[in-house]
């Protein structure tokens, strides 16, 4: 019987089952162990093709990859709504984006509801949020937090704190870290911990850090197959997208080419940072600048220019990330905390690097449905597993919860991957997932889309256009023809639209399309 057929009753036994186990794991001699420290580390629009462990062909990522050595790595976590805020709600909640009441970037998210810190909190465990949140509302159900507000900025940032906002100087993911060892050396080391290190990098435009400013100049990124893709096999919200490199990727804020005098452009540069390192700044980018105007490329010269200056932008920001998550890796070992903390990282979805010709993310498309999850959890993870289960970032809440043996609320949607990690795959897993974007129109302009995933087949309705999408991507990986007009699918697509319909039942989701965006 497959998970998504099973009733939520015997749903919660496994889950039951499962926590049993974790009790008992965490017996010695008689006598109940201490519950592990969880760390959550997370980025926003890390993509997977940007990680080394995931087999990147642009960058090396040494600490994440070093979390994939002594864990699990999963291949197919998905999300239910590829969208910053939305991905964070679901993670607080276990529930879709519906229930949760976040659909957008734009909404504020009700901390007034069940939320699996909350529930980590009552049970003991000692919790704190540091970096990004981006969810408006103050996220005061922790002990501390330390939050950007907004998008926040990569140099000399702000934070907002229960005291009020505070700005600090230097480079954003450095200073996440920073607070967040402070905090684990200033914590009560009689409680087990949640720590949720939540990094801006590498969201847009793109800032590196000002010691990596020149990092890869002297090599030329492979370009991704699609990066000239012209849409012709796939619906018309392909083309009606606003986000590609050739026509929406901005010369002056995006790839820092500005096209007059820099000390007025640099406006929003020169009120953050220091003259010195204003100056360090401008540097960084200067001689690739002049070389850039002198040749005035046009055409598919411009747009592989633009890619490469974006794509290595991008990347120096995740190599600070993977940096910094080694300095917390080293403490973690050097504290003895190791050996009772399990690591998670992952971001709240994936991202374009050129695929398709785009950047951003939203698509049910795979660059941005999938995201990165790896977990660390010594003692019970065997080290350098590959996992190809389909997960979902809807499963975090429930797993991390089960983690610390904490019941599971019935009304969370997810499913716990503890019994994943313990190296097992129920009979009932899942056998599809189901999505929902609804963020338009607005930036990016991504029309509204829905769809279900079963590891081969992905069906998509774009239903404000009434155009549906089926991808086979075993014999189409990088989707570039809808097969669901084809008579050869007509099964597939039948029993895909079945389920995502039994999908819909099941979480509840609405029939009536009544979500605006921005009301």
């Amino acid at each position: 019987m497959r998970t998504d057929q099973v009733s939520r009753r015997s749903f919660l036994k496994s889950v039951a089952g499962s926590a049993a186990f974790l009790m008992s794991a965490h017996t010695s001699c008689g006598s109940r162990r201490k519950q592990p420290n969880i760390l959550f580390i997370f980025t926003d629009d890390h993509a997977y093709q940007a990680i080394s462990a995931y087999g990147s062909n642009r960058n090396k990522t040494p600490h994440i990859d070093r979390l994939a050595n002594e864990g699990v790595l999963f291949t197919n976590c998905c999300v239910t709504n590829s969208i910053c805020a939305p991905s964070r709600a679901v993670i607080q909640t276990g529930k879709y984006s519906h229930l949760n009441g976040v659909y957008d970037n734009l909404q504020e998210f009700n901390t007034a509801q069940q939320t699996f810190p909350k529930l980590l909190k009552t049970a003991g465990y000692e919790t704190a949020l540091i970096g990004k949140w981006h969810l408006k509302a103050d996220p005061d159900y922790f002990d501390h937090w330390q939050v950007l507000p907004g998008q926040g900025h990569y140099y000399n940032p702000d934070f907002r704190t229960v005291n009020g906002s505070i700005r600090e100087e230097g480079y954003v993911t450095e200073i996440i870290t920073d607070k967040a060892l402070d905090w684990l050396q200033s914590r009560d080391a009689q409680k087990p911990f949640l720590l949720m290190l939540q990094h801006k990098a590498p969201h847009r435009e793109w800032s590196p850090n000002l010691k990596d400013i020149n990092m890869y100049d002297d090599i030329d990124m492979p370009e991704p197959a699609t990066l000239f893709d012209d849409y012709s096999g796939r619906g018309s919200a392909a083309r009606m997208q606003e986000m590609e490199i050739d026509r929406h990727m901005t010369l002056n804020t995006d790839l820092k080419v500005w096209e007059s005098d820099p000390n007025a452009q640099e406006a929003q540069f020169r009120n953050r940072l220091t003259p010195a390192q204003l100056e360090k700044w401008q540097a960084g980018y200067a001689d690739e600048n002049l070389a850039f105007r002198a040749a005035n490329p046009q055409g598919k010269d411009l747009v592989r220019w633009k890619y490469q200056r974006y794509v290595k932008d991008y990347l120096r920001c995740i190599h600070s990330v993977d940096e910094n998550i080694g300095r917390v890796l080293d403490y973690l070992d050097d504290s003895g905390l190791a050996k009772n903390t399990v690591v998670i990282y992952s971001s709240d979805q994936g991202f374009y690097l050129g695929e398709h010709g785009w950047f951003d993310k939203r698509w049910m498309y795979e660059e941005s449905f999938k995201t990165p999850l790896i977990v660390r959890w010594p003692g019970v993870t065997k080290p350098g597993t590959k996992n190809d289960a389909l997960v979902s970032n809807l499963d975090f809440a429930e797993t991390f919860l089960d983690i610390a043996g904490v019941p599971i609320p019935a009304d969370m949607q997810g499913h716990s991957l503890a019994p994943l990690l313990q190296g097992k795959k129920p009979a009932n897993w899942r056998t599809s997932v189901y999505y929902h974007y609804y963020e338009y129109p607005a930036v990016h302009m991504v029309n509204k889309h829905e769809g279900v995933y079963d590891g081969r087949y992905k069906l998509m309705h774009f239903y404000e256009l009434d155009e549906w999408e089926l991808y086979d991507l075993q014999n189409d990986p990088q989707e570039l023809r809808s097969v669901h007009d084809d008579p050869a699918y007509a099964a597939e697509v039948q029993r895909l639209t079945a389920e995502m319909a039994r999908l819909k039942t099941q979480y509840q989701v609405p029939e009536e399309r009544t979500y605006e965006y921005g009301k």
